[in-house]
């Protein structure tokens, strides 16, 4: 007896000490165990969820519980990849999982569960930083063609215009030169920032109250402003001026995605809303670098949402979803990001629209 017990003892202390979220159901889909890998996934615990059916800790599809119960009733294992789970808290997770039979005396179920969503980001955020090495080494090589003939344009028609008497053929070469410097300026709005850093202690949450005030000039206060500050944020070392024209890009395009909402899905007028929140991170992987410390910044609009097709593409420049759009702000933002080590992520759906962006705090860039 005490034999069994010490095992019991032992293997409980194995699942609790598990990485993976182990979860066993019985044949009606009611939880019985939750491994703390588990309640941390679901945000809840053991002693509230014991009882529930799983249908009330995870709202997912009629598929997934239907398989579910077959799988009660066969006994057949199956194994799903990346699926996405929506808690009772309408948090989503991301996940591989497998279900297999634990007993059939009474049946049970035990559910394999491998969280995906670090994995899956920390991959769409190298995805990102390969992306933004590939444009600016293109734009540099297209800048180098396109700013040396453009040179050797501007200058024949400088010399060209010495040459003319007539002001009205000297109003043809002032168009070329004209022309060529306003080629030369977006080239250089392409390559984005080439100045180097001009460090010094930066506060975030004034950078974002600098950017919403700007911003209810602009929109002559149409515009909701819902502000979520951690104040436990530190100071960190930035360029106040860059960070304010990275974060003015983002907003704005927020601004004006707002404006395009006019009804929500029950048929009520909404107000443009843009919401501004910051969070402390702990331990947190940019790219493939680990830090210490590090800052999330959302910038949310209640706009019409993003397409997905657009949506991956959306730091390349010249690349914009709307008709008067230079598709430059939000490349030159990624830039400027990127030159404090950080990097911005896009999630969107009808509704909403999220520009996330992920700063490290500790030490200079």
């Amino acid at each position: 007896m005490a034999v069994a017990s010490a095992n019991a003892y032992r293997y409980k202390n194995i699942l609790d000490n598990l990485t993976t979220a182990v979860v066993v159901l019985e044949s009606d889909l009611a939880i019985r165990y939750l491994n703390p890998a588990a309640e941390s996934l679901f945000e809840t615990s053991m002693a509230r969820s014991t009882g529930l059916a799983f249908g009330d800790v995870i709202l997912n599809s009629d598929g997934a519980f239907k398989t579910l119960r077959k799988a009660a009733e066969t006994g057949h294992s199956y194994t799903r990849r990346e699926t996405e789970l929506l808690l009772a808290s309408g948090s989503r997770r991301t996940v591989d999982y497998s279900v297999s039979l634990l007993d059939q005396n009474p049946v049970t179920l035990l559910i394999e569960i491998q969280p995906r969503d670090r994995l899956l980001r920390i991959s769409r955020e190298e995805d990102l930083i390969a992306q933004q090495e590939t444009t600016r080494t293109l734009v540099r090589g297209m800048a180098h063609e396109i700013k040396n003939p453009l040179g050797g344009i501007r200058g024949a028609a400088q010399l060209l215009d010495r040459e003319l008497s007539s002001e009205g053929q000297r109003e043809y070469t002032q168009i070329i030169i004209e022309e060529a410097d306003r080629l030369r300026n977006l080239v250089d709005r392409m390559l984005g920032p080439n100045k180097a850093l001009k460090l010094a202690p930066t506060n975030i949450h004034e950078i974002l109250e600098r950017v919403r005030t700007l911003l209810e000039a602009e929109s002559k206060g149409r515009v909701q402003f819902k502000r979520d500050y951690d104040p436990s944020l530190p100071e960190f070392s930035g360029d106040k001026e860059l960070l304010i024209q990275a974060f003015l890009n983002i907003a704005r395009n927020a601004m004006e995605a707002a404006f395009e909402s006019s009804s929500n899905q029950y048929g009520e007028t909404e107000t443009p809303a843009i919401t501004l929140r910051t969070r402390a991170l702990r331990q947190v992987t940019i790219g493939s670098k680990r830090h210490r410390l590090g800052c999330r910044i959302d910038i949310i609009d209640n706009g019409p949402g993003i397409t997905p097709e657009l949506r991956q593409n959306i730091f390349y420049p010249m690349i914009s979803g709307r008709a008067n759009g230079t598709g430059l702000g939000l490349s030159i933002t990624q830039s400027i990001i990127s030159q404090h080590h950080g990097l911005v992520e896009c999630e969107s759906e009808p509704g909403q629209t999220d520009f996330i962006t992920f700063l490290p705090l500790e030490g200079t860039p």
